[in-house]
């Protein structure tokens, strides 16, 4: 008996590997307490795949860790996989936290950007705290990580705070696993850490506090700040003041796409948006996105001809400190750029770049390793949904894809990010922004080569992704990388492949619907309303497309409704002259339709974005767009104030193709007949929503699947997805959409790379023509 007394009290030993976010976020801190709690000896360290753990103890003991590890982890670490291993037992006499190793390349997690946390703020206004109204105030469980990180393991002297050296103070508690910043790489307070000061031409004023009540003195009067964050500088101004943000706009060349708003709290909030207990839970989420929501007030200046707006809370101590400082309770916070360039993030950068347009800077010491835009989500019909990855995001990983070569995806055009898949798991890059811009692409380089440093990959055995389309900036610049192997992938089955990747759904059949304004088809048309069979292991067939049309003049299409309406409009029976009222199309409408009638630079197109580009023009907007999608928005916010229900128009599904004749020969008839456009507008969307309704009955039938795919831009249109969400309740189907990365084209890259990582063929795409004569469209 004694002898099975001893081998039941024996201690057992056991190596785990924990993978998933669990660096820089407290986890070895947590582990070490919740070790001595339970009496377990041995050691925790830094790893290259996540945090390792030896334990030596009881057997059940050891099972009590277990359990409480993965259950009550650390606020900002997210587990994705424990591996348990018996080991030996070296007879340990404590338990320690070791310092990080490096033994082979890195394929942890890196950490998104996290907001201040209440401890934080609770000191951060507490007189009688060291670091009172210290704008760099951090801990383990909030504070700075992507925008601060240069290298792997998550250390300080991998990071931008590296030349600050800890005081006795911070030291002892950096030092202290009892302590919340127990290894809190990012902390400093007022002795030995960073400083903000405020910068107005040759004036400059030092102090955190000072210069704080020097920007909100500049707010306050109406005048524009930029503002140093986390990712980034914003420019800032009083979004009362009217005269404040027309001259923002003015300065910042951004005609009419709507400006962010900051709000002081949640309270005001709810007084400038419509927010359920959904859209709220987003809004005051560990990500602290923009949320869009329904106005409850109207702010032309803010965003002129739209319902929404986009709010967000402050999420960095300087912010908070600036409301009570007395700034503005509402504030325009846009990206610190001019309209299309990447945001500013090095402090000489924005001087250069942004001293036509602000009138003071407000400049923190801490350097910034790379740029990371504010991400932008909502709550939509089928859950919430980002239109915009970055801060508080990215770089997490968006999908575990079965595969261990490492592959890079460089995404699309537009809406850029890339994905990089090490060991399996995709990490999807901040929104870097659209290629046809110089200082984008030139982010978009920083940005691959920042990527593939972080986790040494070796080019030998890279696999390079690319969209299909030959002339895209991001295919140019693939051909000019080193690895194994590159592949081209169709645009739009990468679009129906992201939504699969977020499911690790690689065998499941579905019908997939992918609705936007162009994409690079396998014929080299202009593709953008097409719907395919399959899945991602075996590939997708194009089975249905939206009937082709003529565009007319490549980029230019994109930019001018009228001009996109002539490929489309050419196809009715007597047709009226749409110079004359009501419709008085401008003379590019009529050159526009010689090039159709011609065949002169005009090419085949599917797109549904210019469907809807179409609509807007016989609706009325015949202007040229001054960002993108605004035609679309124009119309669907139309549709939304109809003043009572409107019948579908006709959108017959006929021979594997969506007909829009007769969708268009009725709105054309309603106009010449003086319909209210509202009416028309929502009898347009309707008939879009029941002939794709139409479709995908017929065609889930056809390929005995119940599952359908939604992506693509026009898929961020709420009211279009409300109608399919009410007209496919109680058909038996399930409906999957984007949750994790945009439907837009900022979700290309993680299609790409499930696709690439798990095709039987070798080949992603199906290619004819490559050479064909196509000017690259929006």
């Amino acid at each position: 008996m004694r002898g099975e007394r001893e081998i039941k009290f024996m201690p057992n030993a056991y190596t785990i590997k924990v993978r998933g976010v669990v660096q820089g976020v407290g986890f070895r801190p947590f582990v070490y307490r919740l070790a001595r709690a339970n009496g377990l000896k041995g050691w925790v360290v830094n790893g290259e795949e996540g945090v390792e753990i030896h334990l030596e103890g009881e057997q059940g003991t050891l099972q009590s860790f277990l359990a409480e590890m993965k259950a009550r982890p650390p606020q900002a670490a997210a587990i994705a996989e424990v591996r348990v291993q018996p080991a030996e037992t070296s007879g340990f006499a404590e338990f320690t936290i070791r310092e990080s190793t490096r033994k082979r390349q890195p394929t942890t997690r890196i950490s998104p950007d996290l907001p201040v946390c209440e401890d934080c703020l609770r000191e951060l206004f507490d007189p009688h705290d060291r670091r009172y109204r210290y704008p760099y105030i951090n801990c383990t469980n909030c504070g700075p990580r992507y925008s601060l990180i240069r290298a792997l393991p998550y250390d300080r002297p991998n990071t931008t705070m590296a030349e600050w050296r800890l005081d006795d103070f911070c030291t002892a508690e950096y030092d202290s696993p009892a302590n919340r910043r127990f290894h809190a790489q990012p902390v400093a307070c007022f002795e030995c850490g960073p400083h903000y000061f405020f910068r107005a031409g040759d004036e400059v004023v030092r102090g955190d506090d000072h210069a704080i009540r020097k920007a909100v003195q500049y707010l306050r009067s109406g005048k524009i700040v930029a503002v140093k964050g986390l990712g980034g500088y914003h420019l800032a101004c009083d979004a009362q003041d009217a005269a404040a943000v027309g001259a923002l706009r003015e300065r910042k060349f951004r005609k009419e796409k709507p400006f962010a708003l900051m709000v002081k709290n949640i309270g005001i909030a709810r007084k400038l948006v419509v927010l359920d207990a959904e859209a709220e839970t987003l809004m005051t989420s560990a990500a602290r996105p923009i949320v869009l929501a329904p106005a409850k007030i109207e702010f032309p200046g803010v965003a002129p001809e739209n319902d929404e707006l986009g709010v967000m809370l402050p999420y960095t101590p300087l912010h908070w400190l600036l409301f009570v400082a007395g700034a503005p309770e509402i504030l325009v916070m846009t990206s610190a750029n001019r309209s299309s360039e990447p945001i500013a993030c090095r402090d000489e950068e924005a001087i250069e770049r942004l001293s036509g347009i602000a009138d003071g800077f407000l400049i923190g010491e801490r350097p910034i390793a790379r740029r990371v835009d504010d991400s932008v989500a909502r709550v939509g019909a089928f859950g919430p949904a980002i239109l915009r990855r970055a801060r508080g995001y990215a770089p997490s990983a968006a999908a575990a894809i079965p595969s261990d070569r490492p592959v890079l995806a460089l995404g699309a055009d537009l809406k850029n990010t890339i994905t990089l898949m090490v060991d399996g798991q995709a990490f999807v890059s901040q929104h870097i922004g659209d290629l046809d811009h110089y200082e984008s692409f030139c982010a978009f380089r920083e940005t691959i080569r920042d990527l593939l440093t972080m986790y040494e990959i070796d080019a030998s055995e890279l696999l390079v992704v690319h969209d299909a389309h030959p002339q895209y900036a991001s295919t140019l610049h693939a051909l000019e990388l080193p690895a194994a192997e590159k592949r081209p992938v169709q645009h739009h089955r990468a679009h129906i492949a992201s939504v699969l990747a977020e499911r690790g759904a690689w065998d499941e059949r579905v019908i997939g619907v992918s609705f936007d304004g162009t994409g690079y088809g396998d014929d080299g048309a202009i593709w953008g309303g097409e719907i395919f069979a399959g899945s991602v292991r075996a590939g997708f067939q194009r089975v249905a497309h939206l009937r082709e049309a003529s565009l007319s003049g490549g980029d230019a299409a994109a930019s001018h409704p009228v001009q996109a309406a002539a490929g489309f409009l050419a196809q009715l029976n007597q047709l009226p002259d749409l110079t004359a009222p009501p419709f008085s199309f401008p003379p590019r409408y009529s050159d526009a339709l010689q090039l159709v009638h011609s065949g002169v630079r005009s090419f085949s197109t599917t797109s549904m974005g210019r469907l809807f580009d179409t609509a807007a023009a016989v609706l009325g907007f015949t202007r040229e767009i001054t960002y993108e999608g605004q035609a679309a928005m124009w119309l669907e916010r139309l549709a939304r104030r109809a003043p009572s229900a409107a019948d579908p128009y006709a959108f017959p599904f006929v021979g594997e193709k969506l007909d829009f004749r007769p969708l268009l020969d009725a709105m054309v008839h309603d106009r010449l007949h003086n319909r209210n456009v509202s009416e028309i507008a929502l009898a347009f969307q309707r008939g879009i929503a029941e002939g794709l309704a139409g479709a995908v009955a017929s065609l889930v039938s056809t390929h005995r699947t119940n599952t359908v795919v939604l992506s693509g831009g026009v898929f961020q249109n709420e009211l279009l997805l409300n109608d399919l969400k009410s007209l496919w309740e109680g058909e038996g189907l399930r409906i999957w959409t984007n949750h994790v990365v945009p439907s837009n084209d900022g979700g290309i890259s993680l299609g790409q790379a499930a696709l690439a990582a798990l095709d039987k063929n070798k080949s992603a795409a199906s290619l004819q023509n490559t050479d064909a004569r196509m000017t690259r469209v929006m």
